[in-house]
C-alpha cells in the first residue's frame, strides 16, 4: 500500500483527508510522522490551484514521498470575493480563527442575508516524485452569517449555512458535513482520478 504524506500542521485537515481518502486506498501520514523538518511554505499564490501546487512540491522535495495539499477558504460574493486565498490568515499574519471569524463578522454584517452568498472552495493537489501532479477542485455554495453558530468543524464553519440547509457547518457533525463540503467534494474527485488513472 502506498503512503501518502499531507503537507499541512492543521490536524483538522489531516483528520478530514484521512477520513476520507478509503483506506484502501492509500495510507495517510501528516508531514511530522513523514520526518519532514518544520519549516514555513510562503502562500504567495494568487489562486487556490497555485498555492496547493507550491505547499504538495515543497513537501514533496523534501520526503521524496507522494505528497497531497490542499488550499481552501471562503469566498464571499458582497466582499468581492474576500477572503479567498487569505483565508487563513484574514485578520493578519498570526491571527487565529476567532480573530478571522470576527472580521468577517464585522465586514458582512450591514449587507441583507440575501446578499451574503458565496462559497466554500478547496482545491486538492498530489504530487508524485517523478514529478506528476494530479488536482481537483471542490466547492460547496451557501450563505454567511454575522455570527458563529455550532461548536464543530473549524474556520469560517460556525458562519457557513450551506444551500439546502438551516444549520451552519458548526452544526454537522464531520461525516456529514465530509458528505457535501468543499474538501469532501474534491477529495472524492481526486479519488476518482486516481482509482482510473492507475497512480497509486
Amino acid at each position: 500500500m502506498k503512503t501518502i504524506v499531507v503537507a499541512s500542521h492543521n490536524e483538522n485537515k489531516i483528520r478530514e483527508i484521512g477520513q476520507i481518502i478509503p483506506a484502501s486506498q492509500a495510507k495517510v501520514i501528516s508531514r511530522d510522522q513523514a520526518g519532514v523538518p518544520p519549516f514555513e511554505i510562503e502562500e504567495d499564490g494568487t489562486t487556490f490551484e497555485e498555492n496547493s501546487f507550491k505547499k504538495a512540491n515543497e513537501i514533496m522535495k523534501r520526503c521524496g514521498m507522494i505528497t497531497i495539499a490542499d488550499d481552501s477558504g471562503l469566498v464571499v460574493d458582497c466582499l468581492g470575493g474576500a477572503p479567498g486565498v487569505y483565508s487563513a490568515r484574514y485578520a493578519g499574519e498570526q491571527c487565529d480563527d476567532k480573530a478571522n471569524n470576527r472580521k468577517l463578522a464585522e465586514m458582512i454584517r450591514n449587507f441583507p442575508f440575501e446578499e451574503r452568498t458565496g462559497r466554500f472552495v478547496s482545491v486538492i493537489t498530489m504530487v508524485f516524485p517523478d514529478g506528476r501532479s494530479i488536482s481537483a477542485r471542490g466547492e460547496v455554495d451557501g450563505h454567511i452569517i454575522p455570527d458563529e453558530i455550532g461548536e464543530n468543524g473549524f474556520g469560517y464553519d460556525p458562519m457557513f449555512i450551506p444551500l439546502g440547509y438551516d444549520i451552519t457547518f458548526g452544526q454537522f457533525d464531520p461525516e456529514a458535513k465530509n458528505r457535501i463540503s468543499h474538501r469532501g467534494n474534491a477529495l472524492r474527485k481526486l479519488s476518482s482520478i486516481l482509482s482510473r488513472g492507475g497512480y497509486l
